[in-house]
């Protein structure tokens, strides 16, 4: 066996490498930079494995050495942001990205990607005019709201509201709402961040309306009432209701804002899933005003919606923050064309994907997985087992946090390698599929499966179980 230090010489010079014809060939499809790139890497991880005396031999001719560097060139060409193909069951999964967007909104965001549009351009009066202004109209017709605006996300906008109507005084918040979601995004922090001073009232479990009324003096600026959209105090619990709360607050001047979170537009009670506050409510209650996200329960792109009382919302256009938070083009498009399913509820239940998979019937999933079975198994033949299971699927994305979404799943159990290693794999495939372990078998959850992806998956479940990467 030869020695393996003495194989070190046998690596090839990098600018040798890359004038082996097949890298020269590849010169056009990929950049010269992330050729040599990926030729260093390459040699690297040759003499890594050299030196490893665990290690296997690795090949040291140089035509194998350059097919591994144009592998390694495609690897580093390819975009690092890519679709996957969601089958965990939980709809608004942050990490995947939250709400797909419905067909209207991608063919708008298409149409004002591809050239100039009139972001900031009033046609009718040929001059400067407001971005807010496209869904403004939109927003109010759905919320009952006086004025509104948008930013990028909720985060965003409660900072803003923060900002511009308390800055350097003080806000009031119960310590039952002293919320914290993804990111480590919290409360106390984020009123730090707009220059409100915390005034915490009431304790965690129980606020009454006297906690509030202890608490008011002349540095009170604001009421700010957050909806524990990701968590629920359960128990020996008390709460001040909005319409109490927005009736005290305005008994002394001052406004209230409530942050909805995820907020919805419409009751989706009657399909089963617990009462949620909507927009429309919290403003009829006397809310002055009311932020929510764009990309949760909406079912739109990322944003951060404000609506209210005009006076109110111009005060939170105006302050210099907003400029900093403003939304891009490309989300407005979006958001104006998911918005307006909303004017008729039937047509967003059936055109928004995140309210279509909320409101999926049970038994229709059950009917997917009896038609998805026989197909898996046609193609992965016994290199695993293949069963339809009851399971539940999550909202995810700190929307409706206790909610289970009763459903069905094909359960996969390999037999020719682990669980694990067919996620591992699952994860290496074009694109990339995602799901969830349960009882040490992967779970393929239709919920949050669009049909079109349905035969994309197969090959790679297909593939994977064999130690394949498609």
């Amino acid at each position: 066996m030869p020695d393996r230090r003495t194989l070190l010489k046998s690596l090839p010079a990098i600018d040798r490498l890359l004038e082996h014809p097949q890298l020269k060939d590849s010169g056009e499809a990929i950049p010269y930079i992330l050729l040599r790139e990926a030729a260093q890497l390459t040699v690297a991880s040759l003499r890594r494995q050299l030196l490893d005396t665990s290690a296997p031999l690795p090949d040291l001719t140089l035509d194998s050495v350059a097919v591994e560097t144009i592998q390694c060139a495609r690897r580093l060409a390819s975009p690092s942001l890519c679709k996957v193909i969601n089958v965990t069951g939980t709809l608004l999964h942050t990490n995947l990205g939250r709400a797909p967007l419905c067909a209207s909104a991608l063919n708008a965001i298409d149409q004002i990607a591809r050239g100039y549009s009139n972001l900031e351009y009033d046609l009718a009066r040929g001059e400067r005019g407001k971005r807010f202004s496209h869904v403004e109209q939109l927003l109010c017709r759905l919320t009952g709201g006086e004025a509104a605006t948008v930013v990028n996300n909720n985060a965003g906008a409660v900072l803003l509201c923060l900002a511009a109507l308390a800055g350097g005084r003080s806000a009031l918040v119960s310590r039952g709402e002293m919320i914290e979601i993804g990111g480590s995004f919290r409360i106390p922090e984020v009123m730090a961040a707009g220059n409100v001073r915390l005034v915490e009232v009431g304790t965690t479990n129980k606020t009454h309306l006297r906690d509030y009324l202890d608490h008011f003096d002349d540095q009170t600026a604001l009421v700010l009432k957050v909806h524990t959209s990701n968590y629920r105090v359960v128990g020996f619990t008390e709460s001040v209701g909005a319409a109490q709360l927005a009736e005290l607050a305005h008994q002394h001047g001052i406004p209230v804002l409530e942050d909805l979170g995820s907020g919805l537009l419409i009751d989706l009670t009657p399909y089963g899933l617990p009462r949620e506050p909507t927009v429309r409510e919290s403003l009829a209650s006397g809310v002055d005003v009311v932020t929510f996200s764009g990309d949760k329960l909406l079912g739109g792109p990322q944003a951060g919606l404000i609506v209210g009382q005009r006076e109110i919302v111009d005060i939170i256009r105006k302050h210099p923050m907003a400029r900093a938070l403003r939304i891009d083009k490309l989300t407005l498009a979006a958001l104006e064309a998911t918005l307006s399913h909303y004017l008729d509820p039937n047509q967003a239940l059936r055109e928004i994907p995140t309210l279509t998979m909320l409101t999926v019937p049970a038994e229709q999933l059950q009917q997917r997985c009896e038609l998805l079975l026989p197909r898996l198994k046609e193609a992965c033949g016994d290199a695993a087992s293949f069963a339809i299971v009851a399971s539940s699927a999550t909202v995810g994305g700190g929307a409706l946090p206790l909610t289970e979404l009763p459903g069905s799943a094909i359960a996969v159990a390999p037999r020719l390698l682990s669980t694990n290693r067919l996620c591992q794999n699952l994860r290496n495939c074009s694109p990339p599929v995602i799901g969830r372990v349960q009882d040490d078998r992967l779970l393929i959850d239709p919920r949050t499966l669009p049909p079109e992806d349905e035969q994309p998956l197969i090959g790679a479940v297909s593939h994977s179980l064999q130690g394949d990467r498609p």
